[in-house]
């Protein structure tokens, strides 16, 4: 149980201790303060903690501006960092919106031609011309490119282990026209981090290192980057559970952080708002898609509620609630199974209705 962690944590002395110091801007408070029902919590706990399956990491809440609950499991601790696998593809969407914040890109109608040189890039296919910023971020690319289809030649596995990849991604050809349909690859993410570094001159990790895990105190992290200096936006970032929260906690609050507006607001609002029913039934737990980011709107207890989340591979998820003011980060490493996305989503709504109760 937690309260047993608790216990284990005080035999510790200065270095454990200095996991708990103070989050800037992010100050911590009972969970009673802000609406949860202790006992309900508490149920959770135990829940959690007798998981036949010794993966789960960690629960971490914000509500109302608030660090409400920091709950770790089997090992795991507060400056853990864990990879949140395609999850990282929703950090890349609010990486752009700090790179319209900065100047770098003017908006979502921008196609993607327009960002590299033919100079430098004598393969960039000419149907790029057709591919706006908007489509990336929404899944309607129509590039010749699938994650579930090894066959496509846009496909990871045909690129990922490049030392340069960019020049390969450009030659991609349409294999459909652009938002006619909905499909899932990594290349619209990775191309979205692609534009970010060609505009910026950095690879998409130093760039979120300078423009936002330096300000939000994001300091252990990994993110994949190949010998070219070219960053993996389509996944494979390794971050707390803590600074995952934190992210979801920007898009909640309109991209800033304290007095600091580091994400476009407008942007911001979009990502939110965003919403197209063109996925299908391509998951089960999600109604719409857009922006890197899926959308659901699910019935917990009395109350039906609208929410935006990420997803990766293993039970990653960041779900942010706006009309309850909330935050929710979940890391578990069950890679390569169905069931973390459905025990993830069992404890959203084990979470939502533990604030049910005292409404």
């Amino acid at each position: 149980m937690r309260l047993k962690i608790l216990l284990v944590l005080t035999l510790f002395s200065a270095s454990l201790l200095a996991q708990r110091k103070p989050i800037k801007n992010l100050p911590s408070i009972n969970p009673v303060e802000v609406g949860f029902s202790l006992d309900s919590l508490n149920k959770l706990d135990d829940l959690i903690d007798n998981f036949k399956q010794r993966d789960y990491r960690a629960l971490i809440v914000i509500k109302d501006n608030k660090l409400a609950i920091e709950y770790y499991y089997n090992s795991f601790w507060r400056n853990h960092i864990h990879d949140i696998r395609s999850a990282g593809k929703s950090i890349t969407s609010l990486l752009l919106g700090v790179a319209i914040q900065e100047g770098y890109i003017e908006n979502l109608d921008q196609d993607v031609y327009s960002f590299f040189s033919k100079d430098k890039y004598p393969s960039i296919n000419e149907d790029y011309k057709k591919v706006k910023l908007i489509h990336l971020l929404n899944m309607v690319s129509g590039l010749d490119a699938d994650s579930d289809n090894y066959n496509t030649p846009g496909n990871a596995g045909h690129w990922i282990a490049k030392d340069e990849w960019v020049h390969y991604l450009l030659s991609i050809p349409l294999a459909k026209k652009p938002e006619t349909e909905w499909v899932y690859a990594d290349i619209n993410a990775v191309l979205i981090g692609a534009i970010i570094e060609e505009k910026t001159g950095m690879s998409l990790n130093d760039f979120a290192k300078q423009y936002v895990f330096d300000p939000l105190e994001i300091k252990e992290f990994y993110w994949y980057t190949n010998a070219s200096n070219q960053t993996g936006g389509a996944g494979n970032l390794y971050i707390s559970a803590l600074d995952f929260a934190k992210l979801g906690y920007l898009i909640l609050n309109q991209g800033k952080w304290g007095n600091e507006q580091v994400a476009n607001s407008d942007y911001v609002n979009r990502l939110i708002n965003e919403n197209s029913n063109a996925i299908g039934d391509y998951n089960p737990l999600a109604d719409g898609y857009g922006m890197l980011l899926y959308k659901s709107k699910r019935k917990f207890g009395t109350k039906e509620l609208e929410y935006l989340w990420a997803s990766g591979n293993g039970g990653n998820h960041l779900v942010i609630v706006p009309e309850k003011n909330m935050v929710i980060a979940m890391t578990s490493g069950a890679y390569g199974n169905w069931f973390p996305h459905q025990r993830a989503y069992l404890i959203l709504g084990k979470v939502i209705q533990a604030l049910e109760k005292n409404e």
